[in-house]
């Protein structure tokens, strides 16, 4: 199966991110339960949780193109010294996520590649979801962990 290359880039880097995801969220659950807060931890999780969930698929994508996968250096994960520090950590790490994903998807759409297509604009949904979660989150002051 012939497969445009920047469209396995988009999947790669898609998959740092995912990858990145994981590592942020599972960070910050640690950190979260080491301040006390279990139901935040249990949150970020389960956070945590979805997003390797969608490395995952992106990863099946990625081996069905012929691709065996690997995802990039990735960053630091990004805490806070508070509960509204880490959610908009957080949320700067979705609306990133967005963009990479409407554009990516616009690519694959452009390549003719539906079945990519169809996955990143699945994971987008998911990611658009998140950032509105979180905005309602940081908007419900204190205590919303």
């Amino acid at each position: 199966m012939s497969v445009d290359p920047r469209t396995l880039g988009w999947l790669a880097r898609a998959l740092t991110h995912e990858m990145s995801a994981v590592q942020q969220y599972l960070a910050q659950s640690v950190l979260a339960r080491l301040w006390g807060d279990e139901a935040l931890a249990a949150k970020l999780r389960q956070e945590a949780v979805e997003e390797m969930e969608h490395a995952e698929r992106l990863m099946e994508r990625l081996i069905l193109l012929g691709v065996a996968p690997s995802a990039g250096n990735l960053p630091p994960a990004r805490l806070g010294r508070s509960v509204e520090a880490l959610l908009a950590a957080d949320r700067t790490l979705e609306v990133d996520a967005v963009r990479l994903y409407q554009e990516a998807a616009a690519h694959a759409r452009r390549m003719r590649d539906a079945d990519s297509a169809a996955l990143l604009e699945s994971i987008l949904a998911d990611e658009l979801a998140h950032v509105q979660e979180l905005d309602g989150m940081l908007q419900g002051g204190p205590g919303h962990g």
